[in-house]
């Protein structure tokens, strides 16, 4: 059985690479073809669309409509190929030896090819597994809320949820938090001869960026290093900035977008409270100087933590089929596993893959990491017969 799932495994993993799902455009196209697969076995799948309807979260449940079952939960979103140096078409499955190579192998359709694949057993059992499939994780988790709430309103109490973003098949119990913030500057265009009758935009975030830096080494001053995350500390980053059109112009306008992963116990809203108290005051201070300039921040996405529960019950029993008896880990990635124990369910993350090979070029999921996969998958099925 379990060669019959890795087989079949690859071959939807080839039609799921083929889906180009980037976060900024749709995924309507791979959630459509779920739909007709799940529908050959009977399986109605429910589709929960974002406000514009250009994008879906799904679940559907295998197996009897009763409590006790477990949540198998991946996005379908994946992160640009633009820029990257790829061997082979990013767009398509391509095995190099024992690796096989496209966009999502590992991050993380390699997961969802896994449990679609165990459909058919799964949909034999004595008690349910759900499928949860969500849209731009990749953005900040922002899709899967609406689904966690529907599954947690609508279905019978399920026991746990599997996350499966990569981590080698091994049990992770603890992932960080993020806040992504955009700040925009407004200035005063002026010759830049002449920067006192004008207000560059570019300077203003300039210092804005400093004291973000400043933060930033403060937070690695304070890491906890025991506490099982690599690296220790909240971390913050500064992953956008552009502003000015022209060298002798003082800017018009300046933005820059940062992200801010806390380990659990530490809470991004009060890091960031002076930083965004100064902005306010700042604010106030260049419109007093020129009506037409200003400084705002905002929250683009902010997700919580999943914080570590040793030796649960939802520990335990993943590890009875994922055959992983070393210390559960922590990740410094944020997922959505925090989103579903917010809700009230149990939660681990374990899947096929090294998150060290996602959203690289020539991303690749190991020929080995797939088939443990779908020795997991068919114990899971036993487990729940």
């Amino acid at each position: 059985m379990q060669q019959l799932i890795y087989a079949k495994s690859l071959e939807i993993l080839e039609t799921l690479i083929a889906f180009d799902t980037t976060s900024r455009g749709s995924n309507l196209a791979m959630i459509e073809w779920i739909e007709r697969y799940l529908a050959q076995y009977a399986i109605s799948a429910h589709r929960i669309p974002n406000a514009d309807a250009t994008k879906a979260n799904l679940y559907a449940t295998a197996g009897p409509a009763i409590s006790g079952g477990v949540i198998l939960s991946g996005h379908s979103d994946v992160v640009p190929v633009d820029g990257q140096d790829w061997a082979s078409d990013p767009w398509q499955l391509t095995q190099r030896r024992d690796l096989l190579h496209g966009r999502g192998t590992c991050d993380m359709k390699g997961f969802i090819a896994l449990a679609l694949a165990a459909v058919p057993i799964f949909a034999k059992g004595a008690r349910p597994v759900h499928l949860a499939i969500s849209y731009d994780e990749e953005i900040g988790c922002l899709g899967a809320p609406a689904m966690i709430a529907q599954i947690a309103d609508k279905l019978p109490a399920p026991r746990l949820a599997i996350v499966g973003e990569p981590t080698l098949m091994k049990i992770v119990n603890g992932h960080k938090g993020i806040a992504v913030h955009e700040v925009e500057v407004f200035g005063h265009e002026a010759h830049s001869s002449l920067p006192h009758i004008g207000l560059s935009a570019n300077m203003v975030a300039i210092e804005l960026m400093h004291m973000l830096a400043d933060i930033s080494r403060e937070l690695y001053a304070r890491g906890d290093a025991r506490n099982g995350f690599d690296p220790p500390h909240a971390t913050l980053t500064i992953g956008m900035m552009e502003g000015g059109t022209a060298a002798n112009i003082l800017a018009r306008h300046c933005r820059f977008v940062f992200d801010l992963r806390c380990p659990p116990g530490e809470d991004a809203s009060d890091i960031l409270a002076d930083f965004k108290a100064h902005i306010t005051a700042l604010d106030s201070d260049m419109k007093a100087a020129f009506p037409d300039t200003g400084a705002v921040i905002r929250e683009l996405a902010n997700a919580p933590p999943l914080h570590p529960q040793a030796d649960s019950d939802a520990e335990k029993f993943v590890r009875s089929i994922a055959g992983d008896n070393a210390p559960a880990g922590q990740v410094s990635y944020a997922a959505e596993a925090g989103q579903f124990q917010q809700a009230g369910f149990p939660t681990i993350i374990c899947g096929p893959g090294s998150i060290e090979q996602a959203h690289q070029p020539n991303e690749y999921v190991a020929v080995d990491q797939m088939q443990r996969g779908a020795q997991f998958m068919v114990r899971l099925a036993e487990a729940m017969s």
